[in-house]
């Protein structure tokens, strides 16, 4: 069993969005690099709310990788930057992306919404505007763990046998 995460945030203002694509490379890196995240992309829908659907060999892997570094400084703006901001979590046998419209499906039926200072009426509601867009920036691990590389069918390189 692996872990899917979906998020989606809205920006309250364009005038953020410098701030929130900076902080999104840095924590797009910090994902690629941290050992257990498996596969993940990145989308926007048609309201310009980000999503990020990601898998993960574990919860705490997961957990670990938001709780540190870029992804934890990038947190701090969350409230003051967003007027929407919702997350689901949910366990499959299987590492393939879930297409958008089960994400979507799944954010609305269990979705989670995070405190925002100034919330748009969605938020409010409780709705979430239509799923990403087709169109999505993949993510994929740089270094492969074991167990990762094995079920890509990926043959690891052992220097000390």
């Amino acid at each position: 069993m692996v872990l899917v995460s979906v998020t989606r945030l809205h920006l309250l203002s364009p005038r953020y969005f410098p701030g929130f694509l900076w902080h999104t490379a840095l924590s797009s890196w910090q994902i690629i690099n941290i050992p257990g995240f498996l596969r993940g992309k990145l989308a926007f829908d048609k309201q310009g709310g980000a999503w990020t659907i990601s898998i993960w060999e574990t919860e705490s892997v997961m957990r670990q990788y938001r709780n540190s570094g870029a992804h934890r400084q990038a947190m701090r703006y969350l409230p003051r930057w967003c007027d929407e901001a919702a997350v689901v979590h949910w366990q499959q046998e299987d590492t393939t992306l879930p297409e958008a419209s089960e994400a979507y499906r799944r954010m609305v039926s269990e979705g989670h919404f995070t405190k925002v200072l100034q919330p748009s009426d969605n938020h409010q509601k409780r709705q979430i505007p239509e799923p990403p867009l087709p169109k999505a920036v993949p993510l994929y691990p740089r270094k492969k763990s074991k167990s990762t590389a094995s079920q890509y069918g990926t043959p690891t390189l052992n220097l000390h046998d």
